[in-house]
């Protein structure tokens, strides 16, 4: 799995595509685009039967850069990385940095693949795939992307819980105005604290329990753990939010009943 860590520290997980999803898909893209070049040529040959033979060739010529490489290029720029072959198989192709390619990017695979997947039969792309582990092939070495997989399946929300022992302090604890860059880290740590290693954990925990201490008094009661610590800010700061929110909602629900119910002058 590919980790891109944001500005604000936030781990963006991305999947690459596997070589066999790669491998089918290209076959599917390939097969479309033989398969429209063999109807365009089939169209020229019906209608241009009174052509001389270099202007045959020349429509001939066209129509293979049109399907082998304007057609390509067109549909990974206007849907952001991906083609028919990737539709079917669930895949995307993005940046190094996990953002949607460009139209450069697909120029380059564009006109690479043409060389590797067309004159080589595929062969080159699925020889320079085995070697890489993001299964990239020659066009996507050159462009600085890789494919990853756009269905994965989404995981199940995670609930935190102020731990039973610390709820009388997080009742009176006073939570300050956490930035939102600590917020977002420690919500974070919470929902990939199970997939971390065990001394891994314990320092992101440390750490970013150091940084919400600055922002809750009192401390908590002594022998309380990182993790529960910062269960009890996270779930807190939530429940209390979420209690104003519903205040200020009935408020306005309210003012609007009492706006309504006064009389309107003319």
């Amino acid at each position: 799995m590919s980790q891109i860590i944001t500005g604000e520290a936030v781990v963006l997980e991305l999947r690459p595509a596997g070589f066999a999803a790669r491998a089918l898909g290209l076959a599917i893209d390939a097969v479309f685009h033989v398969v429209l070049l063999v109807l365009i040529m089939l169209g020229l040959a019906a209608a241009g039967r009174d052509l001389d033979a270099a202007a045959a060739r020349a429509l001939g010529l066209a129509a293979v850069v049109f399907c082998l490489v304007v057609v390509p290029v067109g549909m990974e720029t206007l849907t952001r990385g991906r083609s028919l072959g990737k539709l079917a198989t669930g895949l995307r192709v993005v940046r190094e940095d996990g953002g949607a390619i460009r139209f450069r990017h697909a120029v380059i695979r564009g006109l690479t693949g043409f060389l590797e997947i067309y004159l080589t039969f595929g062969g080159l792309a699925l020889a320079v795939a085995l070697f890489n582990d993001k299964s990239k092939r020659l066009g996507d070495l050159l462009a600085g992307t890789y494919a990853v997989r756009s269905r994965v399946p989404a995981e199940a929300a995670l609930r935190v819980f102020v731990p039973p022992y610390l709820q009388a302090w997080a009742a009176a604890a006073d939570i300050g105005r956490i930035p939102d860059a600590t917020a977002r880290r420690a919500a974070q740590f919470i929902r990939q604290a199970g997939r971390m290693a065990p001394l891994s954990r314990a320092g992101m925990a440390q750490a970013i329990a150091g940084e919400l201490s600055a922002h809750v008094a009192p401390p908590p009661p002594p022998g309380t753990g990182p993790d529960d610590y910062l269960a009890a800010v996270v779930a807190e700061r939530r429940n209390r939010e979420f209690t104003r929110l519903s205040q200020s909602r009935r408020r306005n629900t309210e003012m609007g009943q009492r706006l309504q119910r006064l009389p309107f002058a003319e």
